[in-house]
């Protein structure tokens, strides 16, 4: 089932604001359980579960900053 324009700019709000965060926070609690590793492996990390929330969510945010395509056009 496709999500419409709309509701995927809603829920790509909602994931930016408050699952986003959440995120952030556990990926914080997961790096301090790994007891203070090298700085490169601890770079390497925050990139890698950084990029990594973004790909469940690629279909809710393609073409959201775009104008909406189901308004008529004038």
């Amino acid at each position: 089932m496709a999500l419409s324009y709309k509701s995927r700019r809603r829920w790509s709000l909602v994931i930016l604001l408050i699952g986003l965060p959440l995120y952030i926070v556990a990926t914080v609690t997961v790096v301090n359980w790994l007891d203070r590793p090298p700085i490169v492996v601890e770079l390497l990390v925050y990139v890698v579960l950084g990029l990594l929330w973004m790909l469940p969510f690629r279909a809710v945010f393609r073409g959201v900053g775009k104008a909406d395509p189901d308004q008529p056009r004038d």
